[in-house]
């Protein structure tokens, strides 16, 4: 059973939406993502959830090899758990976004639980200048973009997952995306308990109203009862003021640079580790305590990481 009191700080350090020229501060090289998690594992995040980039360019990569050169440094360095996508970028095929889940086995993975549009190109009015002609193309090209997440991709990733004792934080971006999870436990694909990160504030998802937090939560409570663990995710702005309804209603929190590149209005944030600390600021404020990482585990019934393949 959850621990009471207890939260558990999910910080999503590098991401595949935002840009190398959108932020000074985002870890691009396989160094700058081995001292961001790790700083943020210091400063309270029990969960470290991680993609790769092109050293070079910054450019998203899901190739294992680019991945090999930062995850046994963190997993030496932190007790955290390390959560590795299968999202990817929308640009990827999902043959391509399972590559470092399957060959790393790790103890979380996140799975996104439904086809969407996923429109990135309102940064466009925001941004202007850009080192690498991927960057602007990478927006631009969101116009026209179906981020394809089917049944059978969604089925394909949990047999794997099932396989290798890794379970998942469910990326559920629509009320839609509950009810499809909901499929896959009634087939017995997907594992409880749950962990279920809704999305707010992304294009093409649902938006990040106090109301429609309040709405994925009644869903997923009717759905799941206490067979899942909640978690949020705002995008942007609605970052932290999502997390603190969360933590109010008694759910799990997570921040980071690729969810937000923001501390504060107008104002980049320096680190993740930042966004940590002041999401445990928050949390201490309601009289709650961060999770530790090894009551992370215990609270989502996870398989250790002495388990892992890296």
């Amino acid at each position: 059973m959850p621990q009471p009191n207890k939260v558990i700080i999910t910080c999503a350090i590098t991401g595949a939406i935002h840009t190398p020229s959108m932020s000074p501060h985002l870890p691009v090289t396989p160094g700058e993502i081995i001292d961001a998690a790790i700083a943020a594992a210091e400063a309270g995040a029990a969960v470290l959830h991680l993609h790769a980039r092109d050293p070079e360019t910054g450019k998203p990569t899901q190739d294992p090899r680019a991945f090999e050169a930062f995850l046994p440094q963190i997993k030496q360095a932190t007790n955290a758990v390390i959560n590795l996508t299968t999202g990817g970028s929308p640009h990827m095929s999902v043959e391509e976004r399972m590559r470092p889940a399957t060959e790393f086995k790790p103890e979380l993975a996140s799975l996104n639980m439904g086809s969407m549009n996923f429109g990135l190109f309102p940064m466009l009015d925001r941004f202007q200048d850009f080192e690498h002609d991927w960057e602007r193309e990478h927006l631009e090209k969101s116009r026209d973009l179906v981020f394809k997440n089917t049944f059978r991709d969604i089925e394909t990733i949990l047999k794997l997952g099932n396989e290798n004792g890794t379970r998942f934080e469910f990326e559920c971006y629509d009320v839609s995306h509950l009810y499809n999870l909901k499929h896959f436990v009634d087939r017995g694909l997907a594992r409880t308990p749950l962990f279920v990160q809704t999305v707010f504030g992304l294009l093409g998802g649902i938006g990040a109203h106090p109301e429609d937090v309040a709405h994925m939560r009644r869903t997923a409570m009717r759905l799941f009862g206490d067979e899942y663990r909640w978690s949020v995710l705002g995008a942007g702005a609605a970052q932290m003021r999502i997390a603190a309804q969360s933590a109010a209603m008694g759910g799990n929190i997570r921040v980071g640079l690729e969810d937000s590149l923001w501390i504060g209005p107008r104002k980049l944030a320096e680190s993740n580790a930042q966004q940590v600390e002041k999401a445990r600021t928050l949390l201490e404020s309601l009289s709650l305590e961060p999770a530790t990482p090894d009551e992370a585990r215990e609270i989502l019934s996870l398989k250790g990481a002495d388990k892992v393949a890296f």
